[in-house]
């Protein structure tokens, strides 16, 4: 499969980074979309999208109040507008060596380094790996609707296993959620109500 880049490094930490794409790029990111950095042949950092934010500029705001603006003038400021669109994405784990680990990178990405929005495999292969070790990084989060970024992760990973003919994959992602939360009933509750739209 073709790998799709959605964008390129602004800032980065070992919890998490911001990444900037252009409006062009917007089609393949999405809340909640797992996505990869490869730093060198052997190691790759992997990460959730739990916001998208879209920054103004003098020129958004004189638009915004102005009336009767042309279409040319906002499809020109829209994909031709030198003000990225801002991905923050929460770091989830890594890959070295070949091996799939469920823990902060050891060392952040660059600035410029290119994001790719990983496939049906990438996400299997990621997901797949021991027992559901990331969740902890999503749940500690307080600061973040857990709830939706749970369940937005959830629906992407379980029609990659469905396309794979994997049925068993989010009843077990579900029953681990339950068993890390069961001393936490506010959540929990959160969590399942979310997961329930799915």
């Amino acid at each position: 499969m073709k790998e799709l880049e959605i964008g390129r490094m602004l800032r980065a930490g070992t919890s998490g980074f911001v990444a900037g794409c252009r409006v062009s790029q917007l089609d393949g990111p999405s809340f909640g979309a797992m996505i990869r950095v490869p730093l060198d042949d052997v190691y790759q950092i992997y990460g959730l999208i739990y916001d998208i934010h879209i920054d103004d500029d003098g020129l958004v705001r004189q638009l915004v109040a102005a009336e009767g603006v042309q279409e040319n003038i906002i499809a020109d400021n829209r994909f031709n507008r030198n003000v990225p669109i801002e991905m923050s994405v929460m770091s989830v784990g890594y890959k070295e060596d070949g091996r799939i680990y469920h823990l902060l990178p050891p060392r952040p990405a660059l600035s410029l380094d290119l994001i790719f929005l990983c496939d049906s495999d990438e996400i299997r292969e990621f997901t797949g790996e021991g027992r559901f070790g990331y969740f902890r990084h999503i749940l500690r989060a307080s600061d973040l609707p857990v709830g939706d970024l749970l369940a937005a992760h959830l629906m992407k990973a379980k029609r990659a296993y469905a396309e794979s003919g994997d049925e068993t994959w989010y009843d077990s992602a579900v029953q681990e959620l339950i068993v890390l939360l069961r001393d936490d009933y506010g959540t929990l509750m959160n969590v399942l109500n979310s997961i329930a739209e799915i």
